[in-house]
């Protein structure tokens, strides 16, 4: 049986379920991949920027946050409770989340480890497919230090073009809300 996902928007630093989404956010990414929690304060002015907790019979089980940006939706953070892991929770989670949205890119690490390669296969088996070019992503915070990911994308490939206007939307309108005054660019090589 599928699980009742509830996924409620979160509007402000003061929603009441900021605080546990904070909470897993700042213990399930890497520093370089985090906004400071301020930053929040102006992307949820953002109408682009949507911010969920997702529920599941009244209990808090993870957090997506995405931006919409017109023709896909970028998942920029996806975390699942470290208690509820292992459940398909976050299979259900994308999911529920891909079938209402259509189109959806996202950003993973290479594959090269045991973790990463798992985490590569986990987004096959809900539909993603790995695009091969070469994607440079700035931090967004400080120290600042450009990290290589991998582009995957839902139903279908990117084509270079794409993958050079999604890399465009990250640093015109995601990065404004990050550390950098002077947003790196987000190459595809």
């Amino acid at each position: 049986m599928e699980p009742q996902l509830q996924f409620i928007p979160l509007r402000s630093r003061t929603d009441a379920l900021w605080a546990e989404a904070w909470h897993l956010y700042q213990n399930s990414f890497p520093a370089c991949e985090c906004w400071r929690e301020e930053s929040y304060d102006r992307a949820f002015g953002d109408p682009a920027f949507e911010a969920d907790a997702v529920c599941c019979d009244g209990q808090f089980v993870g957090l997506l946050f995405h931006w919409n940006a017109g023709s896909y939706r970028y998942v920029e953070h996806l975390a699942v409770s470290p208690a509820l892991r292992g459940r398909r929770m976050g299979s259900h989670i994308l999911s529920s989340f891909c079938a209402e949205a259509g189109r959806v890119v996202l950003e993973i690490d290479p594959p090269v480890d045991d973790i990463s390669v798992r985490r590569q296969h986990f987004y096959e088996r809900l539909g993603f497919v790995t695009n091969a070019y070469d994607y440079i992503h700035p931090s967004f915070s400080r120290p600042f230090h450009a990290h290589q990911l991998v582009l995957m994308s839902r139903p279908d490939p990117l084509t270079k073009e794409e993958a050079r206007v999604f890399a465009d939307f990250v640093r015109e309108h995601v990065l404004r809300y990050s550390d950098h005054l002077q947003p790196e660019l987000p190459r595809i090589l």
